[in-house]
């Protein structure tokens, strides 16, 4: 018979990126678990940077909702009582870790600085209660490493270990075969630093966008980081799938220059304006990466098809398992890690309750999880919709074009 009695104590958690050091950080402080936690790189060297929504600290149903798109996705999609679980749940996150994620959502931040505070919180708690193991496991491995009881989650990002391992109707034939995947766009991700404070809005990316036909570089609104008067800018422009295969995955602005004329000009003219408003300066070299921006969801994030199976050979048939961050759910334009980190306290709550039936916590964390899909996927479409709109407003048949009216 599938597993039915308390939560076990050994906690795998395969991948130490941010989402995986989360839950090792919420787990730690509950005190009766022994946590592995597998990392496959170290030192943190991913610097690109990210912020995180204020509704990972929001501490009332209504600060829960980032604006009013997503309000109204809450609103369709959640019970009004579940919000108020969640809400209530985040007033049990140990002080120094709810004080990291306050800081957090006050603007960028690096990603490896988000990952070296979690790291450094878990090792300066001195519990001795987190394992951490070096190494590169296959999906083979980590079914292998897991006894009866123990849990195992899924912290290994977008390329998941287990995504096709977690349900006997996948059985880890590959091929991404438990997804579900959108691909909304191809863009350029260019980041650069600014010698003044620098704010944008709606208004501000369309005029100073009015000259760019092509190309439309539009810098994120509200997420623009701001350290003793030093603004980090992050902005994007749309490109073609043929332009993204021929670009290199990072580069600098002379790359660009040479290359993709047409695109330089859009971002050049933008930061032009910036700099007659402003008196400002560009500091040191900006930043591009290209990017799919791709939206995706497990159809399956937890083991408990093959706990349905009661004469099942296989690991997971005793050993429960979860999907958390980036292996269960992906999307684009900023929103992921905070998606990611809300799972995870998610999750740890649900681990956290050790009379609660393990068929029911499948169950809540299945729901809960198609719930945050269908918040995100809303949400993003969205605002790829808006984006499709903003570009051709100086162009009154294309614009109709992308207009669906009754």
């Amino acid at each position: 018979m599938p597993f039915e009695s308390s939560t076990p104590r050994q906690v795998h958690i395969v991948g130490g990126g941010p989402v995986g050091l989360m839950l090792a950080a919420l787990l730690q402080t509950m005190g009766d678990y022994s946590i592995r936690l597998y990392e496959k790189r170290s030192p943190y060297t991913r610097t690109r940077m990210v912020k995180l929504d204020t509704y990972l600290v929001a501490d009332t149903v209504e600060s829960y909702c980032i604006d009013y798109i997503d309000e109204e996705n809450v609103e369709a999609v959640f019970d009004r009582a579940d919000l108020e679980e969640g809400v209530a749940s985040r007033q049990s996150i140990a002080p120094d870790l709810r004080s990291l994620l306050l800081e957090w959502t006050l603007g960028f931040c690096p990603l490896n600085a988000i990952e070296q505070a979690l790291s450094d919180l878990i090792d300066q708690r001195g519990t001795h209660s987190v394992e951490r193991v070096a190494g590169d496991l296959t999906a083979q491995d980590a079914l292998a490493i897991v006894g009866p009881d123990d849990i195992l989650i899924d912290c290994t990002g977008s390329r998941s270990l287990l995504r096709d391992h977690i349900s006997p109707a996948f059985g880890g034939v590959g091929g991404e075969a438990n997804l579900f995947k959108v691909r909304l766009e191809y863009t350029l991700v260019i980041t650069f630093l600014y010698s003044q404070t620098y704010v944008c809005d709606e208004y501000c990316k369309y005029y100073k966008n009015a000259e760019n036909d092509s190309y439309k570089f539009i810098p994120a609104v509200h997420r623009t980081f701001y350290d003793q008067g030093v603004s980090h800018v992050t902005g994007i422009v749309n490109i073609t799938e043929a332009e993204y295969q021929a670009m290199p995955s990072r580069f600098d602005s002379a790359w660009l220059r040479s290359n993709f004329p047409g695109v330089t000009l859009s971002m050049d003219r933008f930061i032009d304006r910036i700099k007659h408003e402003t008196g400002g300066e560009i500091l040191g070299e900006l930043e591009i990466v290209r990017i799919p921006l791709d939206l995706y969801h497990a159809r399956n994030v937890t083991s408990r098809k093959w706990h349905a199976l009661d004469s099942a050979d296989h690991p997971l048939a005793s050993s429960p398992a979860f999907l958390a961050g980036d292996s269960a759910i992906g999307s684009p334009y900023f929103q992921s890690i905070s998606l990611g980190f809300e799972c995870a306290m998610f999750l740890a709550g649900l681990i956290g309750q050790q009379d609660l039936p393990l068929r029911e916590k499948f169950d809540r964390y299945e729901n809960f999880m198609y719930k945050q899909w269908l918040r995100v996927y809303m949400r993003s479409k969205m605002i790829k919709h808006n984006k499709d709109l903003f570009e051709t407003l100086d162009d009154t048949f294309a614009l109709l074009e992308k207009l669906h009216i009754y």
